[in-house]
């Protein structure tokens, strides 16, 4: 098993993403520890702090699942819900690295952060959600830069359109489902298991040679669209 004796973090690990990814690392030999709004908000440096000091012993790998999207133009969006979202995706990826940190520099380890494909490629009315999910893409860069030397990879995995909870309202309209799978040239959407898959290999040794790295799990979205037009 790639994770045995390993300890693995998961922020928004009680549903989609971040539950496939906290099973599967589970069957992959990890102890995993659940971070989820229960447990702390990722955005209060207090909460933040305490969850980690709570954890004995080093950590090995974060996964940084956490996040909240919403759908609005900068014409319509609010600044509250804006900031939310910022505190979310942006701040507490942040600081859920900054507190694993300090457990993972002496015997090196692996974060991976969710960006998504509305991060790399223009989806209209996601303003907050994409603008939070590129932030997430260069917080990556300059991570994996600044740890490499103390032995921390830092990789983003950027999802395609996946049945989650927080897509669940997108695809209950039967049209914008069909239009998004067309949007997809493997013809389907993706499964919480298909990132979970390429989160645990970025965890592992398998992945022992890349960091700042941005990549797209995502039924080809972002290669292009496979409507003829």
């Amino acid at each position: 098993m790639r994770l045995s004796d390993r300890t693995i973090v998961v922020t928004g690990g009680a549903s989609g993403i971040g539950a496939a990814t906290a099973d599967k690392c589970r069957l992959e030999g990890a102890r995993v520890i659940v971070l989820d709004r229960d447990e702390a908000d990722v955005s209060d440096e207090a909460q933040v702090a305490a969850f980690f000091g709570r954890i004995a012993g080093p950590i090995h790998g974060l996964v940084n699942s956490a996040g909240i999207a919403v759908r609005k133009t900068v014409l319509e969006q609010e600044v509250e819900a804006w900031d939310r979202v910022m505190a979310v995706n942006v701040k507490g990826s942040f600081l859920c690295s900054k507190h694993a940190l300090p457990k993972m520099l002496e015997g090196g380890g692996s974060i991976v952060h969710l960006s998504s494909v509305v991060g790399v490629t223009g989806v209209r009315n996601r303003s907050a959600y994409s603008t939070s999910k590129g932030a997430i893409m260069a917080l990556t860069r300059n991570m994996a830069l600044d740890f490499a030397a103390r032995g921390v990879r830092v990789n983003c995995v950027c999802p395609g359109f996946t049945r989650t909870p927080l897509t669940a309202g997108l695809l209950a309209d039967p049209e914008k489902e069909a239009a998004l799978l067309a949007l997809h040239p493997l013809g389907r959407l993706g499964e919480a298991s298909d990132i979970a898959n390429a989160i645990a290999f970025l965890l592992s040794d398998e992945a022992a040679w890349i960091t700042g790295q941005a990549i797209a799990v995502d039924g080809g979205f972002t290669a292009g669209h496979a409507v003829d037009v």
